[in-house]
């Protein structure tokens, strides 16, 4: 497996397809795995964050989401070849697992998204199994309690980032779960309450700018897009040299 690095942030070169497929390699294994959705968020969180920087470190899987990475991989001459998105993952990896008879649990998310989210899934996939959904936080100390005692293949949690991904790292060994992913905030879009870009504007890498404008709030995450982008430049002159 490829992989190229944002500042030191490693990303996996790997299509959707491929990392279901690693992904399903992984619960069949039984070793708890981490995979972690990286976009250029991440990245320029984990520059500040040791903590975040570790977890990403120690993923097994780092999966390309945001579309400033596949300009980013243009940029310095190593072209992503596609994007893999928490709520893509989230809907392959539960297809996968009502068709192999494996259970998910539902962590985090706000106000009821959690079982919403479920509600759905099991709509499309009526064979699925839900080990079960809990809201919590991500200091919550039931929370761990609660995913032990129904002993999941799939895990999908829900805090936002850094914390999600941060809580998985620190926690899943004891979990013994084989399979954790931090979501963001996929819940809110596979139950509806969000509404998710066009597949025409994903496609032209415009995602941001649609959520943008239906959460002006973003704003301030956003800041991160231009930093993002000087790294990048930054990066691609010192590897020139």
């Amino acid at each position: 497996m490829n992989s190229l690095s944002f500042g030191g942030i490693r990303v996996d070169d790997v299509t959707l397809d491929e990392a279901v497929a690693l992904a399903e390699g992984f619960v069949r294994d039984g070793e708890p795995r981490q995979i972690a959705t990286i976009n250029p968020e991440f990245v320029m969180a984990a520059q500040r964050d040791d903590a975040f920087r570790e977890t990403l470190a120690n993923a097994a899987l780092c999966v390309p989401d945001g579309v400033g990475l596949m300009w980013g991989s243009r940029l310095l001459r190593k072209p992503l070849r596609g994007r893999a998105t928490g709520v893509d993952l989230v809907w392959q990896l539960s297809e996968l697992a009502s068709r192999q008879g494996w259970s998910v649990f539902l962590l985090g998310g706000r106000q009821g998204a959690g079982a919403a989210t479920a509600q759905r899934l099991q709509a499309r996939y009526p064979s699925l199994r839900a080990a079960g959904v809990y809201e919590g936080h991500p200091n919550d100390p039931e929370a761990e309690g609660r995913v032990k005692a129904a002993r999941p293949d799939i895990l999908f949690v829900a805090y936002g980032a850094p914390a999600q991904d941060v809580w998985i790292h620190r926690r899943q060994a004891a979990l013994g779960v084989p399979l954790a992913m931090g979501v963001g905030g996929s819940f809110d879009y596979i139950a509806g309450r969000a509404k998710r870009a066009p597949g025409w504007l994903r496609q032209l890498g415009l995602e941001w700018l649609y959520r943008l404008a239906h959460e002006p709030w973003r704003w301030r995450r956003m800041t991160a897009l231009p930093r993002f982008a000087i790294l990048v430049m930054k990066q691609r002159r010192q590897e020139r040299r």
